[in-house]
């Protein structure tokens, strides 16, 4: 995983574990998964959309809205982006 993924999970794990009055993460948290998966369909379909229809930093926008995002609904269900890795590495033996 990169450095910037690693901050940004420690980052959404932190905000799980000691919400902050403010803070869009805790927020979603505090909505619960159904709120947190809508907005991974939603910003899924965004990516979509940017695919067909936008420039290409459009889609790195939207792209980067729905890995956010994607962490979330992952770190609400207490896994973490490197249980996605092992599953990708585990398809590439």
């Amino acid at each position: 995983m990169t450095k910037v993924l690693d901050n940004l999970q420690a980052t959404i794990q932190e905000r799980k574990e000691n919400p902050r009055e403010g803070s869009y993460t805790c927020d979603l948290f505090q909505a619960g998964a159904g709120e947190i998966l809508k907005k991974v369909g939603e910003e899924a379909v965004e990516v979509v959309v940017a695919g067909a229809l936008e420039d290409d930093s459009r889609v790195i926008y939207e792209s980067a809205d729905l890995v956010y995002h994607l962490l979330v609904a992952l770190v609400a269900r207490g896994l973490t982006w490197q249980d996605v890795e092992i599953e990708l590495a585990s398809r590439f033996k």
